[in-house]
């Protein structure tokens, strides 16, 4: 029972956040909002690392991948800034 509830939490949160990458993918699709399709990909990369997390702790514990996990981590939030500060130089707001 201990080790079932940790299991289901990892996989919730992988699903929560392959849904968010497909709402917000869908939603790009249907506005054309750059800002929508970074945070998909932010999502998809948040995803990934939940996926990792899982492999990580449930299917190989022996196997150390929280490099891999920072990595996607990482990437993450580097499309995410770099979606915001993209759009914010495309829009011509110069201010802060």
């Amino acid at each position: 029972m201990t080790e079932a509830f940790p299991a289901a939490v990892y996989l919730l949160c992988l699903l929560t956040s392959a849904a968010c990458a497909w709402l917000l993918g869908r939603s790009f699709q249907r506005t054309g909002m750059r800002l929508l399709l970074w945070s998909s990909i932010c999502f998809i990369f948040l995803a990934g690392n939940n996926l990792v997390l899982v492999l990580d702790l449930m299917v190989w514990p022996d196997v150390d991948l929280s490099l891999v996990r920072l990595a996607l981590s990482l990437a993450a939030v580097s499309s995410l800034i770099w979606g915001f500060i993209w759009e914010g130089e495309e829009d011509g707001s110069d201010s802060l």
